[in-house]
């Protein structure tokens, strides 16, 4: 089911139905995520009242609905707002290009360096947005998980709620999803160094921003970690990773890098000022931190499915002339 604008909602009574796949879901999360930009107050206070309702008859916002429901939206009245930013015609390319899987509930996209997966804060246009409006016949996409972002590489998109449901539960319960990072980090990563197990605490930052540090009073947090590369050019030490997390904290595998005493290059939060710089001279412009690979079982199946997001050009060239360098 597509989303509401808050157009129509402010001029007429909507009535929503449920099909098969938003069964069972709850009636105040079906309507949040249905009714953007109306505040979540708003939505408990109509439920309260009587004005939203499913199947003309009133309901708790923990009621789950079934397939067939009629749920009724009166009139919101809202603030006007800024429509989205229009998908370029660049951008819709880049995109297309980036497709790496494609099943009818499950998408795979190399997301690029510099696109933010959500809109908002600053963000005319995030990943997400973009591809809703790439793919208008798509009735429901969203995000299985999150990219900083800096990151690029591999991240699923859901087509159906039932998937979204399915790949965010084995996220949660930590099975058959295998995550797979490469990130270049400054000076020698100890190769005995295998699993970094500290925990980390989400801090606001003085700009507003989020900062992440390690701290017993943080939560578990989990990566293992190993060496595939080490170069030294131009008095520069660098250690190329691979770091598979086992936990999925904010800003996890740079923080843990940052502990060990090797930041990942390019890092403007955790890495060193002095030796960004002089990375940049050698081409390395951003933060270098791409997924790599995803693995993953899907419902129904028992072979693990393995996706692979090749370095872009703009790590894979500097990373070269490092190694020739070496």
């Amino acid at each position: 089911m597509p989303q509401t604008h808050v157009a129509e909602l402010g001029k007429k009574v909507v009535i929503l139905e449920v099909d098969a796949d938003q069964a069972g879901q709850r009636i105040d999360n079906f309507l949040l995520a249905r009714l953007k930009g109306v505040p979540k107050s708003r939505i408990y206070r109509l439920l309260r009242k009587g004005e939203l309702r499913v199947n003309k008859k009133r309901t708790k916002p923990e009621y789950k609905l079934q397939a067939g429901d009629l749920v009724r939206v009166p009139p919101i009245r809202l603030a006007e707002r800024e429509p989205p930013a229009s998908l370029s015609q660049s951008l819709g390319q880049l995109l297309e290009k980036s497709i790496l899987f494609e099943l009818p509930g499950l998408l795979v996209i190399n997301k690029p360096s510099g696109i933010a997966v959500h809109g908002g804060s600053g963000v005319n246009l995030g990943l997400i947005e973009a591809l809703r409006q790439l793919r208008p016949d798509d009735r429901y996409l969203e995000l299985v998980h999150r990219l900083d972002k800096g990151t690029s590489g591999c991240i699923m998109v859901a087509r159906k709620r039932s998937m979204l449901r399915y790949l965010q539960n084995e996220l949660r319960e930590r099975r058959n999803i295998q995550k797979t990072y490469h990130a270049l980090v400054e000076g020698r990563w100890p190769a005995s160094r295998k699993l970094v197990d500290v925990p980390l605490l989400k801090q606001e930052s003085a700009g507003g921003g989020r900062l992440v540090k390690v701290a017993q009073e943080g939560k578990p947090s989990k990566t293992l970690f190993k060496v595939l590369g080490r170069y030294l050019a131009d008095g520069l030490d660098c250690t190329l990773l691979e770091a598979k997390p086992i936990t999925g904290r904010t800003h996890q595998i740079r923080v843990h890098g940052q502990y060990i005493g090797c930041p990942l290059v390019g890092d403007d939060k955790y890495g060193g000022d002095d030796f960004n710089r002089r990375m940049k001279g050698l081409g390395f412009k951003r933060l270098f931190l791409h997924a790599a690979q995803l693995s993953f079982i899907l419902p129904g199946e028992e072979a693990v499915r393995v996706v692979v997001a090749p370095l872009a050009a703009d790590l894979a060239e500097p990373l070269s002339i490092l190694e020739e360098g070496s």
